[in-house]
């Protein structure tokens, strides 16, 4: 009844809503432009990653393959045609499940995370432009934990990026997993004292967001089965988690495989995106109160079939984001999607486009991802099939009417890879909001670059960045049609951190620099140059100057703490 009652209100809802068929229009070329590969029959599907992984400035395409397979890494070389890559390929033939790119040890380039549920996960260190297999040093798990999905994040702020494992074992014995990268090389299992506990759930994937906007990063879990429910745990602040999936609202029973975050209404509240079988999807929309309101009905976006990975984008740089699913469906059963993909209607509903978007999306698909192959502002799709399919490359030819803006961190004093982060823009008071993850949807991987559509407008008000560490860094009157790429603590916004009173003078400074408080505390100081260097700390009290004499001439980033607050400033040395 429950069933027939969700179909029933989809269908009023498309027949009462009039289907909007705009020029959204996606190919498949990945044949033609050198990726026709297949992942080989990987029950429930292998994952994909769409990223820059050699820092080129091009995405480029990772995907997991079934076992006696190795590895595949697609070289994006020019335009959106891509090579083999054959030089920095991992010894890995066992099946995977996520290929994840990663750069745990903040040196600028990228490490290789590749989870397994048949022969354990693996950790490989890039060094020298080659990949080295260092999971037993680093203190990462080697054996066979059934593995879905990983996901990093920096859940104790403390500038590198730990890993959330999830575990599928349908005998209930394993549970999931989080290890604290202690910023050395090495990680520890810290599940139990931070509060994820020791039961099995049947995950198959994570992703780390901030779902209050209070600076710290949280944790949602897809979980497998109606038996299990899924997961969110709220980030305490003091490196311990407790679990508010029944209080938020977000802890359905259903058969739960992805976990993709976006904000559909531009509000600047993270909303999820949950597929589901045959009872529909569920896409909960942030209430910025700390709860969920599940609005796939409302919106029309419950899909009804047998959904798996899901990806949030701006197809057509209108300033909303639409909605991208796959199926293992393969469309032969009327009323069974294979795929769909949803517009959004800028009112929170969202019109299912037919599949003239996407001419022959009809193949048992898994997980997908978006980049953009050849840095024309357009958001490309790709998608792992199963059964020894080629995977989807859909390349965006969409009329390009629409103007647009990318955006690519780089942390200093947060991870180097600005994961955690919030990016807001505006364009004459109206706003988007993306954030940064780093393993996200079922088993994928965006590109690190961040899309947003502008339409017709050639300059964006600002563009603010919200770190981990508290910095803002705000750019103003921004040109259309560019990368924009923004360091950590480049152009400090000070103006809108937390209740700490303290204030530093003079500024610039050529001596000595003094704290504006009216009575003196203790506090601790750090002074990093814009690379994330730490060049001086210090634990004083508040009525004490600091020598900076010594420091060159230029510009510095220094964090003030005193109990639990804290505050960043730029800091000019004459």
């Amino acid at each position: 009844m429950k069933l027939f009652l969700r179909v029933f209100t989809l269908f009023f809802f498309l027949l009462n809503h009039n289907v909007h068929y705009c020029q959204i229009n996606f190919q498949n070329q990945a044949s033609a432009r050198g990726v026709g590969s297949s992942c080989g029959v990987i029950n429930y599907g292998g994952g994909i990653s769409f990223f820059d992984y050699n820092n080129d400035g091009l995405d480029d395409i990772t995907m997991a393959t079934e076992d006696s397979q190795d590895l595949v890494i697609f070289k994006n070389i020019s335009d959106g045609f891509f090579v083999p890559e054959i030089s920095l390929i991992p010894n890995n033939n066992f099946q995977q499940r996520q290929p994840i790119w990663v750069d745990f040890d903040n040196d600028g380039d990228y490490d290789l995370y590749v989870t397994s549920d048949t022969d354990g996960n693996r950790l490989y260190q890039n060094s020298g432009g080659s990949l080295i297999d260092i999971t037993s040093a680093s203190g990462l798990p080697m054996s066979n934990l059934l593995t879905f999905g990983a996901s990093w994040g920096d859940y104790n702020n403390d500038g590198f990026l730990d890993v959330f494992i999830s575990n599928r074992d349908v005998n209930f014995q394993i549970p999931n997993f989080l290890f604290k990268n202690n910023g050395d090389g090495t990680f520890t299992n810290v599940s139990n004292i931070a509060g994820i506990g020791t039961e099995s759930h049947l995950s198959f994937c994570s992703a780390f967001f901030d779902y209050n906007n209070d600076g710290w990063q949280d944790i949602y879990v897809a979980n497998d089965k109606t038996q299990t429910q899924n997961l969110l745990y709220h980030n305490n602040g003091d490196g311990t988690f407790t679990e508010v999936g029944e209080s938020s609202y977000t802890n359905v029973s259903i058969d739960a495989m992805s976990t993709t975050i976006g904000d559909y209404d531009n509000d600047g509240w993270f909303d999820i995106y949950v597929t589901n079988g045959l009872e529909g999807n569920v896409l909960f929309r942030n209430n910025g109160d700390g709860t969920f309101t599940d609005m796939a009905l409302v919106s029309g976006t419950t899909f009804n079939s047998a959904a798996w990975g899901s990806v949030f984008l701006d197809a057509e740089n209108d300033g909303d984001l639409d909605l991208y699913v796959s199926g293992e469906m393969d469309g032969s059963i009327t009323g069974l999607l294979s795929s769909a993909f949803y517009e959004n209607q800028a009112n929170s509903t969202f019109s299912l486009l037919n599949n003239g978007s996407f001419n022959n999306d009809n193949l048992e698909s898994y997980a997908n991802a978006i980049g953009d192959i050849d840095n024309d502002g357009y958001s490309e799709i790709i998608v792992s099939n199963s059964n020894n399919e080629d995977l989807f490359l859909w390349k965006n030819l969409t009329s390009q009417t629409n103007n647009w803006l990318k955006v690519k961190l780089e942390g200093t004093i947060s991870n180097k890879q600005g994961v955690g982060s919030t990016i807001e823009i505006s364009i004459n008071g109206q706003k988007q909001y993306r954030y940064t993850l780093c393993g996200e949807g079922y088993l994928s991987q965006n590109s690190q670059t961040e899309f947003f559509g502008i339409e017709s407008h050639m300059v964006v008000d600002y563009v603010k960045v919200t770190w981990l560490s508290g910095v803002e860094d705000m750019v103003y009157n921004v040109s259309a049609n560019q990368t924009l790429n923004i360091v950590e603590g480049s152009t400090l916004s000070l103006d809108s951190y937390d209740d700490f009173t303290f204030s530093i003078y003079p500024n610039p400074a050529n001596k000595y620099l003094y704290f504006n408080t009216n009575t003196p505390t203790r506090i601790s100081y750090e002074i990093f140059d814009l690379s994330g260097r730490l060049i001086k700390f210090d634990n004083i009290f508040s009525d004490i100057p600091i020598d900076v004499g010594q420091l060159l001439s230029g510009q510095y980033i220094i964090k003030i703490q005193s109990s639990n607050k804290h505050k960043v400033f730029s800091l000019v040395k004459k």
